[in-house]
């Protein structure tokens, strides 16, 4: 694969044990656990992990910080919400970090539904949801990149505000990376126009190829004013040392899962986004797409990242995450359970096949 290419891996950031099959340890979420899987990506050739987050789960923020500190190289993908911060704190606190911590922090901008009122947030319909993450999107940039900012928008207002301290580059780099996920209208719409890396779930080869050239035509039509939008994948990836063993795991999975034995998997309740139910919809299509896209735990409660697996031998499911590059993707991030354990096991004989 591209060298341009970069892999990261998935902490849930759960109150509760057993998370997506994981095992139900009640030190899950202890910091001592949590850095000992931050330091395990370090270890096996991961860039970092995206950091879940959700009313009702720990502190997204908090838990990058604390693993920043305990880590040399770890970049965590910190999954933040628009009303849960305001932008101009928002930009301070990451840019603190980002000082910190040598430039490692990524930010993946969340605006899919939540238990927004238990925070005190409100929000209107989806139009406008997403004009509120678009001024976020768009000041927090700003304040990152520019001094004694002045904005008023119609969600958001600053005046002469410059956030400390200021971010140095890095190479290119003039600021952490926004990510951005969403399959609707409005979604995309922001996605062009505010975002570095739009990040797609595990959707067949087709439906991605469809989606990238959909939003690369709108950016045109936006006159996108940023740096060529990138392309990301958020996928569960079952690999096993054979292609048999990692089936008949694959399917014992799903059997759990349908007992209702398999611990948390659906972490998106708070109703039922476009992007979700798209990947729900796949399952009419067969159980398995393409060469080895599972749409199975889709039907037993498998939500978000978990909806479809790629199943398979690290050869076979390198070369479906090759085929996935070839249609522009350059941004992986992948997860199964145990996750410490898959952290290990993708690492060795996974990643050494994308290098």
């Amino acid at each position: 694969m591209s060298s341009h290419s970069e892999f990261l891996w998935y902490i849930p950031n759960d109150v509760k044990a057993g998370h997506r099959g994981d095992a139900a340890d009640p030190d899950h979420n202890s910091l001592d656990t949590l850095t000992a899987h931050a330091k395990a990506l370090e270890q096996h050739g991961w860039k970092g992990a995206l950091i879940g987050t959700g009313w009702g789960r720990p502190d997204t923020f908090t838990i990058a910080t604390a693993l920043a500190a305990r880590t040399t190289t770890f970049e965590p993908l910190i999954a933040v919400r628009p009303g849960y911060w305001k932008p101009a704190n928002f930009a301070s606190s990451a840019a603190t970090l980002d000082h910190l911590s040598g430039g490692r922090v990524r930010v993946n901008v969340v605006s899919g539904p939540d238990a927004l009122a238990a925070y005190g947030d409100q929000e209107g319909d989806q139009v406008q949801r997403y004009a509120r993450t678009k001024e976020f999107m768009r000041l927090i940039r700003r304040l990152w990149t520019e001094e004694d900012v002045t904005f008023s928008g119609e969600h958001f207002q600053v005046t002469g505000s410059t956030a400390a301290p200021r971010l140095a580059p890095i190479g290119d780099r003039r600021h952490p990376k926004l990510y951005f996920g969403g399959a609707s209208e409005a979604a995309e719409r922001v996605a062009v126009t505010e975002a570095d890396v739009q990040l797609f779930w595990g959707e067949p080869l087709d439906g991605v190829r469809e989606r990238i050239e959909r939003l690369k035509a709108l950016g045109k039509t936006l006159d996108r004013d940023l740096q060529p939008l990138e392309f990301g994948l958020r996928i569960t990836t079952l690999v096993r040392d054979t292609t048999e063993q990692a089936w008949a795991d694959a399917e014992a999975k799903v059997a759990k899962m349908a007992e209702g034995a398999a611990g948390s998997w659906q972490d998106h309740r708070h109703g039922v986004a476009v992007g979700q139910q798209r990947l729900l919809d796949l399952a009419r299509q067969g159980d398995v797409l393409d060469d080895n896209l599972y749409t199975a735990p889709g039907k037993f409660g498998g939500g978000g990242a978990g909806t479809t697996w790629l199943v398979g031998s690290a050869e076979d499911v390198a070369r479906s995450l090759r085929k996935y590059e070839e249609l522009g993707i350059t941004h992986f991030v992948l997860s199964d359970t145990p996750y410490l354990t898959e952290i290990k096991r993708q690492g060795s004989q996974l990643l050494p096949l994308l290098a």
